[in-house]
């Protein structure tokens, strides 16, 4: 028998941290995935890591191309100064990485981020209900190496799944 509990990542909410964040389309997320979060054997770092390297080679739920890329990039750099600082960000066909600087909670910046953004999105697409997953992956910056890493990572990721307009999916201010 299958479990069927759903398990959510527990998120650090640290105001005026930085913070690593990962979020998802809906439709990204197949059987693969679902067994991956349902997985009690593998810690939540396995998980992420494994997760990672599987989405960023799948086209479930890759809508994040074109007009839809160009939107999305604009809102998140229209939210810097006004919900968070932003650092760096990666748009990938079917998910986001995003660094920036609470300025709220964390639970409300991410309300903004996906609930805005998938209003404009299914616009865009002409579709209607959840865009997002429910969940996000977030990680709180412990240091300078831990910040450096991370930037390095959400910069090379697209290079990395070797998308050929991997420069319009990345945003940095280093």
């Amino acid at each position: 028998m299958q479990n069927s509990k759903r398990t959510y990542l527990p998120h650090t909410d640290l105001e005026g941290y930085y913070q690593f964040v990962t979020f998802r389309t809906h439709d990204s997320v197949d059987d693969f995935l679902k067994r991956i979060y349902g997985d009690e054997n593998i810690s939540a770092r396995e998980k992420e890591y494994k997760i990672d390297e599987y989405i960023d080679n799948s086209s479930h739920g890759a809508y994040l191309n074109g007009d839809v890329l160009d939107y999305l990039r604009n809102f998140f750099i229209e939210k810097d100064k006004e919900i968070y600082d932003l650092v760096s960000f990666a748009i990938m066909p079917n998910h986001v990485h995003i660094l920036f600087k609470q300025q709220n909670s964390l639970s409300k910046t991410m309300q903004v981020l996906k609930g805005s953004s998938s209003i404009g999105i299914n616009r865009l697409l002409k579709r209607k209900g959840k865009f997002w997953e429910v969940n996000y992956y977030d990680r709180a910056i412990r240091n300078e190496n831990h910040f450096s890493i991370v930037y390095d990572y959400i910069q090379n990721n697209p290079l990395k799944a070797n998308l050929k307009d991997s420069r319009d999916r990345v945003y940095g201010i280093y």
